[in-house]
């Protein structure tokens, strides 16, 4: 059985993982908005991702507005993957299905 990553499992950092692993890049404040967090708590979240290798940060700007986007690094959806497969792994020794089956 696979461990579950502490970093990930915290339940925001996994729908962060979880969004950003559906897309190339996200903008801050729709991750932010999809997760249904404060800036503060996302900045802290993001951080902590970073931090772990799994998110790149890139900040620019759009006109004279600054901006930051977020992508998982390679490391970051193998960690992601990893993690999913140890939910799974749990999930299945219940003899519950995922679908609800």
């Amino acid at each position: 059985m696979g461990e579950l990553d502490p970093v990930i499992h915290a339940p925001a950092r996994l729908r962060i993982m979880s969004l950003l692993a559906a897309v190339e890049e996200a903008e801050f404040a729709f991750v932010r908005d999809e997760v249904e967090v404060s800036d503060s708590v996302m900045s802290k979240h993001a951080a902590a991702l970073e931090t772990a290798g799994y998110v790149v940060i890139r900040k620019g700007h759009v006109g004279k507005r600054p901006r930051t986007w977020l992508k998982l690094s390679l490391a970051g959806r193998r960690a992601y993957k990893a993690h999913i497969d140890a939910l799974r792994d749990i999930v299945a020794r219940s003899g519950m299905s995922l679908t609800g089956e």
